[in-house]
């Protein structure tokens, strides 16, 4: 089974929030997943707090990674951001 780590999407409608989520590559966008990794917010959590919020369990995100994992281009960007993909980096150098 291909894992890959990628957004889930959530929220109303013109308002999206996402869900990092390890899944089956062969299931649908919103379909099932394994774990979920951390949440990614765009547009930030209120009016007050515009900028983006993104909350990634780096613990998991490396297991997911160290186990064969291939995130997508997006959820790759959104690692190197929490700090996620250079723990990984580190723990394949070993």
């Amino acid at each position: 089974m291909a894992v890959k780590l990628r957004l889930v999407r959530m929220g109303k409608k013109k308002q999206p929030t996402y869900r990092v989520v390890a899944a089956d590559s062969r299931s649908p966008r919103d379909g099932r997943f394994l774990e979920i990794v951390g949440t990614y917010a765009p547009r930030g959590a209120s009016t007050a707090e515009p900028d983006a919020v993104i909350n990634i369990d780096n613990a998991k995100a490396v297991k997911w990674l160290v186990n064969g994992a291939k995130p997508t281009e997006r959820v790759e960007r959104l690692l190197k951001t929490s700090g996620a993909w250079d723990e990984f980096a580190a723990a394949r150098a070993k």
